[in-house]
């Protein structure tokens, strides 16, 4: 019996369970056997289970309760997720074809419950979104009593509700967001797990300190460097911020940054994980699906838009470093080759990744399974030879089947985590469908445009922004690109001017207060206010706001890949870094000065991203270029020495 218990535990379980997930993925990814619906039937239920079981293995299920207690909730909620994947497995053709629309009691029993199972995982999961999700059944259901004409709806019945958003399979829990999850999305984060199976994250952060990190002033830039290697597929600032915060942020705070700013050049620099392309916090697959172009189209546009992010914060980091800490060298441990050749293993099959579907013209979802073979095959390679080949000391504890379930287990609850939250979103689409709400809030902002199209692209913003401080950036831009981008397009604005602007605010909103949640895991690990690491990370990252509204003026930015691209990404790189100098740098000691200088560049850099035409653009973007030189050389002189001792930022 207690060798049975040490073979049948939640563990080994969950690694079963996401073999099978992983097996039918794999399956679908090199056959395309039943398409994405018929996988979606399949894995939907999987995912709820894999999420169940590690919430269970890592006590995180019901805490408060015993763990008997979550045996049982456990097994309940285990075979509630396996009821719909053995019906529809059964029943998939009669429902698709034969009974679409017209479901009998047994479909309607299963659907309830799979989407009560859904809510309660989403309430533990993504609260705010749950949130979201009863509020808009209440007014699905009782739509008919509210008074305010804008709002008001016949109603719909709570049977609707449900199988509209489970057995209907078009939409809801089983509609294109889950099943994009399912394919493009999973497909590119074999390379993530793969990677924190074998502690390349670990020996990026190793190689990076230990090279960029041997001048005081570019202590700061490790952890941009860091995040943003992690962030290109990771696609999560939170779980950017664990990952490198932990090393980044105590080496800021030792040589000098208030920990307030060590906490938002942490924030800011992980929050580039979700701009920067491939994954753009999963945003890229679903712009594409959107646009109705490839998603090489999205990762070139996205490419432009990145750099010139981690170009400014680079900057204002610097800025911070000058002010903060003092000249000199630091001596670092050496790095140990077999570090440098993992984490250049790593970094070659990204851009491996990009070299398959930028010029062998591969399409995104092989091309990221060929990089993930590819990253294995070395991977396993490298262990093979450290440990048995030359008998490496470091590797004498290591354990193949270890690191490989590690990475096994990593692809199930990163997949799983993005399947779940499409689900909810899937819900939740469904239920802005079903009311109508879509279509009136289309022609509210048709009405706004007609008065002026400054009006409708501030409603964009707003409602882009109240969303995007209570949801997920993911999330937020599937709802802005489904509510808002339609009527902005029916205006005349470009649709990649107009998703991109969405995108842009989504990635905003996870920066804004109270609901941070990068800011919120780095002043946990910085120690400072919440509130004042966040207020600073917005410091940092403003111009980023002032660009996603330059879209509007200069446009070739994101519609005209090549030259013209080029050309207006170096005017606005200028204007924002420009920006940036005026936030914090400074041009004198003469406080007159440099409010004359901070003022013109100011001016200028506005000038540059929003007069219509290019050659005053560019002129202004020259001129500021060089005041922004100059104002970087008094700077260096003027700023305080670090023998000045710096309070700790509270």
């Amino acid at each position: 019996m207690e060798q049975l218990k040490r073979v049948v535990n939640a563990r080994n379980l969950l690694l079963l369970v996401s073999l099978y997930f992983l097996v039918e993925l794999l399956i679908y990814f090199f056959t395309g056997a039943g398409g994405p619906l018929k996988l979606a039937t399949r894995l939907v239920p999987v995912s709820l289970i894999v999420y169940i079981l590690k919430a269970y293995k890592d006590n995180e299920l019901y805490p408060r309760l015993s763990r008997r207690a979550n045996q049982i909730i456990a097994a309940v909620y285990v075979i509630a997720a396996l009821i719909p994947l053995v019906y529809l497995e059964r029943e998939y053709t009669n429902l698709f074809l034969f009974r679409a629309g017209a479901y009998n009691t047994t479909d309607v029993i299963v659907g309830t419950i799979l989407f009560l199972l859904v809510m309660e995982i989403s309430r533990k999961a993504h609260t705010v979104l749950f949130i979201v999700n009863l509020v808009l059944i209440a007014y699905t259901l009782w739509g008919a009593y509210i008074p305010i004409d804008f709002f008001w709806h016949p109603g719909a019945s709570l049977e609707r509700i449900i199988t509209s958003s489970t057995v209907e399979l078009a939409t809801g829990v089983y509609g294109k967001y889950p099943q994009m999850g399912l394919t493009l999305i999973a497909a590119f984060l074999l390379l993530a797990s793969i990677g924190d199976g074998f502690g390349t994250q670990e020996s990026l952060l190793k190689v990076v300190t230990g090279y960029a990190g041997r001048r005081k002033h570019h202590i700061p830039q490790t952890a941009l460097i860091s995040s943003l290697v992690v962030g290109m597929v990771s696609g999560s600032g939170a779980a950017n911020t664990a990952v490198t915060g932990t090393v980044t942020i105590p080496l800021m705070k030792r040589y000098g940054i208030p920990a307030a700013f060590a906490g938002a050049v942490e924030t800011a620099a992980s929050m580039g994980g979700l701009i920067m392309p491939p994954l753009m916090a999963a945003a890229a697959f679903m712009m594409a699906d959107f646009l109705g172009v490839t998603y090489w189209d999205v990762v070139v546009r996205g490419f432009s838009v990145g750099f010139i992010y981690y170009a400014v914060v680079a900057f204002a980091v610097y800025l911070i470093a000058l002010r903060h800490i003092e000249p000199g060298d630091v001596q670092q441990p050496p790095v140990p080759f077999y570090d440098k050749l993992k984490t250049g293993v790593f970094l070659s099959c990204i851009l491996l990744l990009v070299i398959f579907m930028g010029v062998m013209d591969l399409s995104p979802m092989r091309a990221a399974l060929y990089a993930a073979a590819v990253l294995l095959a070395l991977m396993i390679a490298l262990e093979l030879y450290y440990k048995y080949g030359i008998r490496h000391p470091d590797f004498a504890q290591h354990r193949l089947t270890g690191q490989l379930a590690k990475a096994l287990e990593s692809f199930a609850d990163l997949a799983s985590y993005i399947v779940i939250l499409m689900m909810v979103l899937g819900i939740m689409i469904g239920l802005f469908t079903v009311t109508g709400f879509i279509l009136r809030m289309g022609q509210l902002m048709l009405q706004l445009g007609e008065w002026h199209v400054a009006a409708i692209i501030a409603m964009a913003w707003l409602f882009g922004w109240l969303a995007g401080t209570g949801l997920p950036p993911t999330a937020t831009y599937i709802i802005v690109a489904v509510i808002i981008v339609p009527p902005m397009t029916r205006f005349g604005i470009n649709p990649w001017v107009a998703h991109f602007f969405a995108f842009l605010i989504s990635v905003w909103g996870e920066l804004t207060p109270p609901t941070s949640l990068t800011a919120a895991v780095a002043s946990s690990i910085s120690g400072a206010s919440f509130m004042r690491t966040a207020y600073e990370a917005l410091k940092i990252c403003s111009p980023m706001f002032v660009m996603s509204f330059s879209f509007f003026v200069r446009q070739d930015l994101l519609t005209s890949p090549g030259w013209p691209q080029i050309y207006e990404s170096l005017v606005v790189g200028v204007a924002c870094l420009a920006l940036t100098f005026t936030t914090f740098g400074r041009f004198s000691k003469e406080r007159w000065a440099d409010v004359a200088g901070r003022g013109a560049l100011l001016v200028l850099s506005l000038v540059a991203m929003f007069y219509p035409a290019q050659s005053i653009a560019a002129l202004a973007a020259a001129v500021a270029l060089v005041l922004l030189i100059k104002g970087v050389f008094n700077f260096r002189i003027i700023a305080p020495p670090a023998a000045q001792p710096v309070k700790p930022a509270v």
